[in-house]
């Protein structure tokens, strides 16, 4: 158990698109100061999960910090949309996928193409589509500079 837990705790219950809280309310619902590193540095609000502890605490229910204002010692929690959560991937049909928690969907773009075009039988992609013109073109040059072929 996190000390940060009464965070976690308290957004989920909440379960709000967006959470203004001020510094000191924050303080109060976890029962403790906050780090002196959180007034003065707006990094320390990042949403990178292997910031801090408190970070982990407001990601696991389902928000991310935006609108850090450290002069007014205020920020808004954001939820964050199933993609963002890694909860549903979107296939390339646009239709989501359930996804297990934690568990990082696929990027949308990634087969997005897929099945919008047919191959030829036997058509070889690897195979140069036309392997004699570096020697037609070399022909050309050799023309327009008045050299012998």
């Amino acid at each position: 158990m996190s000390k940060y837990d009464p965070l976690t705790q308290h957004l989920t219950a909440r379960n709000q698109p967006r959470i203004a809280m001020g510094f000191g309310e924050l303080e109060h619902l976890l029962g403790f100061d906050l780090p002196a590193s959180a007034r003065k540095h707006r990094a320390w609000w990042s949403n990178n999960p292997s910031n801090s502890v408190m970070t982990k605490a407001w990601l696991r229910a389902g928000y991310h910090s935006e609108q850090v204002d450290l002069a007014a010692e205020k920020l808004v929690f954001a939820r964050l949309n199933a993609v963002e959560q890694g909860l549903v991937a979107t296939s390339a049909n646009g239709h989501g996928t359930a996804l297990q928690p934690g568990k990082k969907p696929r990027h949308p773009l990634i087969g997005c193409m897929a099945g919008t075009f047919t191959l030829m039988p036997g058509i070889d992609l690897t195979e140069p589509t036309a392997p004699d013109w570096t020697d037609q073109l070399l022909e050309k040059f050799d023309r327009l500079l008045g050299r012998k072929a």
